[in-house]
């Protein structure tokens, strides 16, 4: 029988966890230096299913150092959360390298 973790718990996208609170959307490990947050800003409905219309997509460094507002290192709004995830992935990897 296989023991679960704590950390087992999240789901993970591209081998890191994605976590939703809300209207807000967290993907990274909070222990790297850098993790993506992704808020919903709108909605919208398509056929029977309400999905992401507007969303703001940002960088953020995780240093609890840091002042609030060093923490943001890149920002865009973006149409839809495949494209919010998809330049997100991006930031990501390329900031951890």
């Amino acid at each position: 029988m296989a023991v679960k973790k704590k950390g087992d718990q999240f789901l993970t996208y591209r081998g890191k966890p994605l976590v939703r609170s809300g209207n807000m959307i967290y993907y990274g490990n909070m222990n790297d230096p850098y993790v993506i947050m992704i808020q919903i800003m709108s909605k919208k409905m398509q056929g029977d299913v309400e999905v992401p219309d507007r969303v703001l997509i940002q960088l953020l460094n995780t240093d609890p150092d840091c002042r609030p507002k060093e923490r943001i290192v890149k920002k865009s709004e973006k149409h839809g959360l495949y494209n919010a995830m998809d330049i997100g992935t991006i930031w990501l990897e390329r900031a951890l390298k």
